[in-house]
């Protein structure tokens, strides 16, 4: 089957992505997804909400498989994403937009602390893992 130039690109962008800039693109897909969950609430499109919900949860869940547990900060932020897994959950199970806004401004904030360390040192922080 024939892939979109799209798809293609986006593939290839994740392939040579340094280590660092794929975290980033995991919170950017989450904060995406949370966006269009949020949007679904407040429409009442029930199957929208479920699905970008669904979509932001396997991104955390991604999150949590990408750390480092040899550095100390992996285990707050372990106890960060499970809390937001668990708002993510309850904000499908009844439809409150306000638990995954809040989700969405703990991702906001990961995100753009990830893009300081990146670039205040980019040879630390390229690996990607904590």
């Amino acid at each position: 089957m024939l892939n979109s130039p799209y798809k293609v690109y986006q593939q290839s962008s994740v392939q040579t992505a340094a280590p660092g800039q794929l975290i980033i693109m995991l919170y950017e897909g989450a904060i995406r997804f949370t966006k269009t969950a949020i949007e679904g609430i407040e429409k009442r499109n029930l199957e929208m909400a479920n699905t970008y919900l669904m979509k932001s949860q396997a991104i955390i869940n991604e999150l949590i498989a990408s750390l480092d547990h040899e550095y100390e900060i992996s285990k707050d932020l372990a106890r960060i994403y499970e809390y937001m897994l668990n708002l993510l959950i309850q904000s499908n199970f009844k439809k409150d937009a306000r638990m995954a806004s809040e989700v969405l401004g703990h991702l906001m904030e990961l995100r753009d602390a990830w893009k300081q360390a990146i670039k205040s040192a980019p040879g630390n922080v390229q690996s990607g893992t904590v």
